[in-house]
């Protein structure tokens, strides 16, 4: 329970200040934990830090729960696309991908915090291939589709149009992505075959 609280505690720490600035005095501060409370769970702050991208990856996908369970339709997938949008109006076009966001942040300088990173976003990402492709088996999709291909163009798109509506803090930039990714799935639909 105590180290959920720490980790929970640090995922907002880093959602609010970012991960450079997090210290494990400000855990320290927000929980009420002791330094060798924090030191019984984590070596150090690098280890907590990757803890805390796996919490972070989990959050988004508890988030999108439900439209991710149901990306193996158009339907499905439109509705996929107008909860991202929602979501980025609703906060003002403030944050971008919890998950993307810590890549600029750690990447570079903590190859564990980048495989973690890495697999947050292949966790995200394995919702929409898999989808794609029991959409191919169903014949939605063209013979030839490739879903590995199509869900990692469709990821580059959501991250690409999280980073501009956080810069331009305009969410309609990612609705424009998502357009984007939209006509490129379509491209690969089995109806452009039969008409």
């Amino acid at each position: 329970m105590a180290r959920q609280r720490i980790l929970q505690a640090a995922a907002e720490l880093v959602a609010e200040k970012g991960a450079a600035s997090m210290s494990l005095d400000d855990v320290r501060a927000r929980t009420g934990a002791s330094r060798s409370q924090l030191y019984h769970y984590f070596e150090n702050r690098d280890d907590l830090i990757h803890a805390v991208i796996g919490v972070i990856s989990d959050r988004v996908l508890n988030h999108y729960g439900e439209p991710l369970d149901h990306l193996d339709s158009w339907a499905g997938i439109d509705h996929w696309f107008d909860v991202l949008v929602q979501d980025q109006v609703d906060l003002q076009a403030r944050g971008g991908c919890p998950i993307g966001c810590l890549a600029g942040q750690l990447a570079e300088n903590d190859a564990d915090a980048r495989a973690a990173i890495a697999a947050g976003l292949e966790r995200y990402e394995a919702h929409l291939r898999n989808g794609l492709t029991r959409m191919k088996a169903g014949g939605t999709l063209r013979r030839d589709a490739d879903p590995v291909a199509l869900a990692t163009a469709t990821m580059a798109s959501i991250q690409g149009g999280f980073l501009l509506t956080q810069i331009r803090r305009d969410p309609n930039q990612l609705r424009i992505a998502l357009n984007a990714a939209r006509s490129n799935l379509r491209f690969a639909s089995a109806e452009r075959v039969r008409l």
